[in-house]
């Protein structure tokens, strides 16, 4: 940022430069113009409270909770997100999986009909529901990675493991299942292991278009959205930018460059940080809620609530469908992948995902729009931090 300008600017823009633009569904590499840093919200909620007064303003909305609900979900959540993996642990080879049961509050345990009696009354004495299901998490991961070794045709939207129903889940193109090669595939797919076919309307996609104003960040002429803060620079998404590609501000600023970054099969990058521009662990409400302050990354299970802050859309919820799902883009398949319902937008790419006070990962790609709903995935932020042995900032 130009010093001649710092003794003047707002605490917006210092979160914005922070590397903290929120978190997006599509991969935004430009879109329409969007609020700058110098209009978004300011207000960071400090308190030892489960959450800001504004992230359960926006859990009632999104989900039709009241107040004291969504603080029972929220606390219902933090103690599902500790028990996940001591529960994997505890089942061993019979674990099938788990999920956050948002009506029963608590963490589902799947597990094989070889599970020990006293590993089954451990998981129900720390919280657990447990379910019986007919294959192992192993087994269904190993399904899944032999898929993954597949060509798959454009009509083919991704794949996942679901433990809920106890099978690879491959999901195709509504108007496109038809296809022979699409056909083909699911054949293969299908000798690998369990399998269930789903349709989808839209195939996922990058959300690239040309630059319009002074939003998160640019590079060349593609616009994204900052993620997370790390010390020395923030993550993004890899789709954003190759290694070595200069980085600007909103404030058409440089701020640094592109030090990693991969993509198609990851979908993550990162920036250093320096000129002026420093960071800080906050994720950008945009006025719908305070500015989240990022206390960890603790991984959310599936059917836990979770939100995200885009450059274009903004601040949006919604719920964990699936873990390690394989997307496969036009320019390429992307493993390891977290599907949510949120809804985002072209702009909104690199962004943040963040569940409560805990950073889940940064925006990869999606369908649809936030006028009539979509899906997004987004990549994992501990395996960038893992990738690139980063440290996440947090406060």
């Amino acid at each position: 940022m130009r010093h001649m300008r710092l003794k003047h600017i707002t605490v917006a823009a210092l979160l914005l430069l922070a590397g903290l633009g929120g978190a997006g569904s599509f991969p935004a590499a430009a879109s329409g113009s969007g609020t700058t840093a110098s209009t978004a919200s300011t207000t960071v909620n400090a308190s030892d409270a489960p959450a800001s007064d504004g992230l359960l303003r926006a859990m009632r909305q999104e989900f039709g909770l009241t107040e004291e609900q969504a603080v029972a979900r929220i606390e219902a959540e933090r103690a599902a997100t500790t028990l996940e993996p001591k529960a994997r642990r505890t089942a061993g080879a019979a674990y099938g999986g788990s999920w956050f049961d948002a009506t029963a509050g608590r963490l589902t345990v799947a597990v094989t009909a070889d599970a020990t009696p006293a590993a089954r009354q451990a998981l129900r004495k720390a919280g657990a529901d447990v379910r019986v299901v007919e294959h192992s998490a192993r087994v269904l991961d190993a399904a899944k990675t032999r898929i993954d070794k597949l060509s798959a045709p454009s009509g083919v939207a991704s794949w996942h493991v679901d433990p809920a129903a106890s099978t690879v889940v491959v999901t195709a193109v509504r108007d496109r299942l038809a296809d022979n090669d699409v056909q083909r595939f699911l054949t293969r797919a299908r000798a690998v292991g369990p399998v269930t076919v789903e349709t989808t309307a839209e195939a996922p996609r990058t959300m690239a278009a040309g630059t319009v104003g002074g939003d998160p960040y640019y590079t060349g002429n593609v616009r994204c959205s900052i993620g997370f803060s790390v010390y020395g620079g923030f993550v993004t998404a890899g789709h954003c930018g190759q290694a070595g590609a200069g980085v600007r501000g909103w404030d058409g600023s440089y701020i640094g460059n592109f030090q990693g970054s991969t993509f198609p099969g990851d979908d993550y990058a990162w920036v250093n940080v320096g000129s002026g521009w420093w960071t800080v662990p906050v994720v950008l409400g945009w006025g719908t809620v305070s500015d989240q302050l990022v206390r960890g990354s603790a991984v959310a299970p599936v059917g836990a609530s979770i939100c995200r802050s885009g450059s274009t859309t903004h601040w949006h919820c919604g719920t964990v469908l699936a873990k390690n799902e394989t997307v496969n883009y036009s320019q390429g398949s992307v493993y390891q992948m977290t599907k949510t319902n949120v809804c985002a937008e072209g702009g909104d790419s690199g962004g943040s995902f963040i569940s409560g006070d805990q950073a889940q990962g940064v925006t990869s790609g999606g369908w649809g729009n936030c006028s009539s709903g979509g899906e997004t995935w987004f990549q994992p932020v501990n395996e960038i931090l893992s990738r690139y042995g980063l440290t996440l900032h947090t406060y």
